[in-house]
């Protein structure tokens, strides 16, 4: 089912944020043919059972809670020497980054996959260009996004050439508004032969906002995509994070880690096609929800026919800490290839109650006592960030969200 469009969203207010950032013609044209296409476009696929959908993305009211006229951001944009980290205005003035950019946008995501994708690709004003020249090595490359506006529409396009290696750190937050608010971000990574990329995200909205945001990656021959993603804010948040593995030998890791109180709802997505031979996927997610907040999981794996010699991995937890939070997860397997190695797991519970006891008869307090076994749960999935400033905050946030 798709959404209305926004009132104010017209032809007329696509060419004006064009001109305000003096976009080159065909940049412009897809502006314009993401907002033709809107109307038939539907919203993302929810999970489904009889009389039920686990996501109810039909009760966005996009009437109230997009603003096209107004989309205000204070990001800043950090990187070494010898690598490129640009906004989209800075990397068009350039005829080479132009160049890049016309390139490798949209070589991985599809602006009119849906509803939402749809409406970004009209609307983003935030555009983030990362590129790592063949060979080169870059660490502490770090995106920090404050949404300062009803709406905001983002677009970070990642681009590694052959033997290069980057680590980015994004982080999306803001302050608490009024109005509720939505915030968008697509990210696409275009890495090539035997380079490295690792993409870490934390989400710390405010809990007025509904979020949206695809992540997506194609790894050429012997590439690594890992991705990071924390969510921790929002109101309602929509993740997708997905690796195409096209090229032979390429790997991918999927890390994610929620925690949901009050009524926050949290629909997290891991998905990894297996195309080239030799590949190899990990996804681990793990969850805590509070209060009645919801989560929902969908993981999927699928092997393609040619995908000789596959390894893929996935495992999904959620611990509970109150009898009115809910839980619902979906791992799949779509397996054409008969030579692969592939395992998935979903599991939804509570604190142990003889971890519990065994801690309080030795004198603990139950709160601080069930706060260290949910610390303690994470810790897989913490083991798993290579990257000490995403850990350690991350691990901070649960702390004092836990306190």
């Amino acid at each position: 089912m798709s959404a209305q469009i926004p009132a104010g969203l017209t032809e007329e207010t696509v060419e004006r944020i064009a001109d305000e950032r003096d976009e080159p013609s065909w940049l412009r044209q897809r502006r314009l043919d993401a907002l033709a296409a809107l109307p038939d476009r539907d919203l993302p696929d929810v999970i489904q059972t009889p009389g039920r959908r686990w996501t109810n993305l039909d009760e966005l009211d996009f009437e109230s809670l997009v603003d096209p006229n107004d989309q205000r951001d204070e990001t800043e944009r950090v990187g070494p020497d010898g690598v490129a980290v640009l906004s989209f205005v800075e990397a068009l003035d350039d005829d080479e980054y132009a160049a890049l950019v016309r390139e490798h946008l949209d070589s991985v995501t599809e602006p009119e996959t849906n509803y939402l994708t749809a409406l970004s690709a009209a609307l983003f004003t935030t555009g983030t260009l990362v590129y790592v020249p063949e060979g080169v090595a870059a660490e502490d490359v770090t995106i920090r996004t404050e949404a300062a506006s009803q709406s905001l529409f983002g677009h970070t396009l990642v681009v590694t050439e052959e033997s290069a290696s980057v680590t980015i750190l994004e982080q999306t937050s803001s302050d608490p508004a009024d109005d509720p608010r939505y915030v968008s971000n697509v990210v696409e990574i275009a890495a090539g032969e035997n380079s490295y990329a690792q993409y870490g995200s934390l989400q710390t909205l405010d809990e007025g906002s509904y979020h949206y945001t695809l992540k997506r990656a194609d790894a050429a021959r012997h590439a690594t995509v890992n991705w990071i993603e924390g969510n921790l804010g929002s109101r309602l948040t929509r993740s997708d994070v997905e690796t195409e593995l096209t090229g032979d030998g390429s790997e991918s890791k999927i890390v994610g880690a929620f925690f949901g109180h009050e009524d926050q709802h949290l629909d997290v997505n891991a998905r990894v096609w297996h195309h080239g031979e030799h590949t190899t996927a990990d996804l681990v997610t793990r969850g805590v929800l509070d209060d009645t907040a919801r989560s929902v999981y969908e993981g999927v794996q699928d092997v393609g026919r040619d995908a000789w010699d596959t390894n893929s991995y996935q495992r999904e937890n959620t611990l509970m800490l109150s009898d009115d939070s809910e839980a619902d997860a979906s791992p799949k397997l779509i397996i054409h290839n008969h030579d692969t190695e592939a395992s998935h797991s979903a599991t939804v519970g509570q604190v142990d109650r003889e971890d519990l006891l065994y801690m309080t008869s030795r004198g603990i307090h139950p709160r601080v006592a069930r706060n260290m076994l949910v610390e303690g749960f994470f810790v897989p999935v913490l083991e798993e960030i290579e990257v000490d400033e995403f850990r350690n905050d991350l691990r901070e946030r649960i702390a004092a969200r836990l306190r």
